[in-house]
């Protein structure tokens, strides 16, 4: 889509977007299977696909290179801050109304950003557009379905189990079929070579390693402080508000701290307050008081917002202005890509060690019941409701098993977001690298030791 958007202009995918977004999400609240709800949540998916990569590439015509930073980091702290604000609005929604009314609230948003669009947001293409790369879109869809399946089905199937190794491995043919075809097409969808740039390849890193993160923490505290600490859906939406004001102080603040401390320093600090934040984390307990994680999660808003917002400019830095609608979509492709990993890898973490831990407290109970609590900790609690006063074992063992869990969970968490603070100081170079200045390197390079290719190109701090 982003490509598309290149070609025919970004207001206009931005506005097919919110339409085809909106308009999906009318059948979603309404759904009565999960057929039904599935297939519509598809087609919001296609809508988003359009309006992301729109936004940020709107970004990008309309300021200049020395602003841009600054409107970026806005941008960035919006997206990121629409998550925990989208937990807050939805726990208010499933208090007062049907849990459909989370999914019809898209529609009157989607008419407010569809008519403002059609004011405020000026056209803007590329004016040298190539064609549409039909089978490299085609493979990189094909990819990215396989792998994100595959990823969030391994929990069940197991991730050693032969349907998901066979996800694997296809999704890594399909990677290996994509990068072979885009070196060697004439005009590529997505031209590979760009990667040799340092400040590409590290800003999506840091991209995927944030959203990995966050989408693990929230997948887990959210169930931590609904079935644990016993918030409704709305409380546990409110006591995500820190992390929110974490993302608006962070990512403003986040272009003025890049010129004084640089892009690399700023981006590798931040994966270090997740790690650390993350870290500490794993040292809750049933008592933890809440101001104790307000301020950790405001911490950690304030580290993602220090690590996305210089990745997010890093990225589209590193590409042709011409084709901003091409590296938002890149930024936005790593971002949905951690989120899946970080739910999906961090999640059958989770589950495997609460699984295995309260494992002896259900064993005397009927298959399927016991099956459903070593399942998951909500289910435990109802099962433990209806035992009476032996129920009150089970409470016990499967909450001592959730925060075992956790533990185990953030410790991952933590490392992760330490190898990828260390991975962006390593490669990320101090300063922007233009395409032009990367092109005439590579050449000088290839000149110099007499072959093609993806190479590593030297880049000086």
């Amino acid at each position: 889509m982003g490509t598309l958007g290149d070609r025919f202009g970004r207001k206009l995918a931005l506005q097919v977007g919110l339409v085809v977004f909106g308009a999906a999400s009318i059948p979603a609240g309404f759904a009565d299977s999960t057929t039904q709800l599935i297939v519509a949540r598809a087609a919001q998916g296609i809508g988003g696909a359009m309006i992301m990569p729109s936004t940020l590439s709107v970004i990008v015509d309309i300021f200049p290179r020395a602003e841009r930073p600054k409107a970026i980091g806005i941008w960035a702290g919006v997206s990121a801050l629409g998550i925990p604000l989208g937990m807050v609005g939805g726990g208010w929604l499933l208090e007062h109304f049907s849990w459909g009314s989370v999914f019809l609230i898209n529609a009157p948003v989607a008419i407010v950003a569809l008519v403002s669009g059609q004011i405020l947001v000026p056209e803007s293409k590329d004016p040298a557009a190539r064609r549409i790369d039909v089978i490299g879109a085609a493979i990189s869809m094909a990819t990215l379905t396989a792998l994100i399946y595959t990823i969030i089905e391994a929990p069940g199937r197991g991730w050693l189990g032969s349907v998901s190794l066979a996800g694997f491995a296809g999704s890594l043919a399909g990677a290996a079929a994509f990068v072979w075809y885009e070196l060697r097409t004439s005009e590529p969808m997505l031209d590979i070579r760009f990667f040799r740039n340092p400040r590409l390849s590290a800003g999506t890193v840091a991209v995927a390693i944030a959203f990995m993160a966050m989408l693990g923490l929230m997948f887990i505290l959210t169930q931590y402080l609904q079935f644990v600490r016993g918030y409704t859906p709305l409380e546990t939406g409110l006591r995500f508000v820190p992390m929110a004001l974490g993302f608006m102080v962070g990512a403003p603040s986040s272009a003025a701290l890049v010129n004084k401390l640089g892009t690399k320093k700023l981006m590798s600090a931040g994966l270090l307050i997740v790690a650390g934040i993350m870290l500490s984390l794993s040292f809750l307990t049933l008592t933890t008081p809440y101001w104790t994680i307000g301020l950790l999660l405001l911490a950690l808003g304030i580290g993602m917002a220090w690590a996305m917002a210089p990745a997010t400019d890093a990225v589209m830095a590193a590409l042709p202005e011409e084709q901003a609608g091409v590296g938002s979509a890149l930024n936005d492709t790593s971002r949905q890509i951690g989120g899946a990993l970080g739910v999906g890898i961090f999640g059958s973490i989770f589950n495997s060690v609460y699984g295995s831990n309260v494992a002896s407290a259900v064993a005397g109970l009927p298959e399927q019941a016991a099956a459903a609590a070593q399942n998951s900790i909500g289910a435990a609690l109802q099962v433990a409701g209806g035992l009476g006063a032996a129920g009150e074992a089970l409470n016990a063992a499967s909450t001592a098993a959730f925060i075992d869990g956790l533990s185990v969970t953030f410790i991952v968490t933590a490392a992760i977001a330490l190898i990828g603070g260390l991975f962006v100081f390593r490669f990320m170079p101090a300063q922007d690298i233009t395409p032009d200045q990367l092109a005439a390197r590579a050449v000088q390079h290839e000149e110099h030791v007499g072959i093609r290719g993806l190479v590593p190109i030297p880049v000086e701090d």
